[in-house]
């Protein structure tokens, strides 16, 4: 069982950065991998992110690609999101997830665990 807590989410004007983080309950968070996805109002949830467990294989949406970056540190049970130039169509609720092993997928129906998920918010 995991239980993943994310925040620093806030309001920033396009352009801006915030980083992410999800910080992880259990002591086997180093044997999943991890996603970020999100989910703005009326729309589907929309991949981001994923690490591999060990943090050597990332993956980034080609939307976010060159702008956000996602990482890990198994010793201190959190994954982050490092977002940069923030458009307003980043504007959405993002959640991480959990998948058990080491193989990294964009579909959220793999993962098995999900925070609560944070507010972004860019205005223009």
């Amino acid at each position: 069982q995991v239980q993943l807590v994310e925040s620093g989410g806030g309001l920033v004007q396009a352009g801006g950065s915030l980083r992410l983080s999800c910080a992880a309950s259990g002591r086997t968070f180093s044997r999943y991998a991890m996603g970020w996805f999100r989910q703005a109002p009326g729309k589907e949830r929309e991949f981001v992110a994923a690490i591999s467990w060990t943090g050597g294989l990332t993956y980034h949406a080609d939307s976010v690609k060159g702008r956000f970056t996602v990482s890990r540190d198994n010793a201190k049970n959190t994954v982050w999101l490092q977002m940069n130039s923030l458009k307003p169509e980043d504007t959405a609720a993002y959640y991480c997830a959990a998948r058990g092993g080491s193989y990294m997928t964009t579909g959220p129906n793999e993962y098995d665990y999900w925070g609560q998920g944070t507010q972004v918010t860019v205005s223009s």
